[in-house]
């Protein structure tokens, strides 16, 4: 077991054997993956699992889902933080969309060696989308006041987590004024409060619970 991977443990030691060995090679797959194209910045992959993996897990200790749950990961990237949940969530589906096609091939592949089989990826753009879901999640890829529009028809009406349905946002810094923008109720987790690395001294969970339940 990698280091990383001891890193994700030490924060969630309920892991199965199973589920570490998905972790433990995470960091091979997307080495090799960034070799060819520039996925993860290079500096990045010096921290992979603390910037990727565990930064993406923070939605867990916010939110831990249901079975059944169904989640779309707008703008995921490499995957982020739709792999690493699915991993956590194995009974949780997720779509992971993103516009760029050689991302969500590198998505598809990750996904095909893990063996995840509630990991579905898709080229496409968010309000192209017509499904509904039960949480969109994100790594802010644009403003909350951006990012709503594109999202805010595909949330469904009917709970069946613990907290209503809605958007969970990881994002960085200051993030009030942002929000306010939208006039919109919502809760922000401090990662701080969960995990004890620098990097999460800035690093928050934005949920906005879905409000028009007409």
């Amino acid at each position: 077991m990698n280091s990383g991977t001891q890193l994700i443990q030490s924060y969630f030691p309920e892991l199965t054997e199973a589920q570490l060995a998905q972790f433990d090679l995470l960091q091979e797959l997307y080495d090799d993956w960034n070799s060819k194209i520039n996925v993860i910045s290079r500096k990045d992959m010096e921290h992979f699992y603390l910037h990727h993996v565990l930064h993406s897990l923070g939605i867990v200790k916010v939110m831990p889902f249901e079975p059944g749950t169904k989640i779309l990961d707008i703008g995921t990237g490499g995957g982020f933080p739709g792999i690493p949940l699915a991993i956590m969530f194995p009974d949780t589906h997720f779509h992971l969309v993103d516009s760029i096609g050689k991302k969500i091939t590198v998505v598809k592949d990750v996904v095909k060696q893990l063996k995840l089989t509630n990991v579905e990826a898709q080229q496409a753009r968010a309000e192209e989308l017509i499904r509904k879901y039960d949480f969109v999640i994100s790594r802010a890829v644009t403003r909350m006041a951006t990012f709503y529009p594109w999202v805010k028809n595909k949330i469904r009406k009917e709970d069946i987590n613990e907290y209503p349905n809605g958007i969970l946002y990881l994002k960085g810094g200051e993030v009030d004024e942002e929000m306010e923008e939208l006039g919109k109720s919502y809760v922000v987790y401090h990662l701080e409060d969960y995990f004890k690395e620098e990097f999460f001294e800035t690093k928050k969970v934005i949920f906005m619970p879905w409000e028009d339940k007409r």
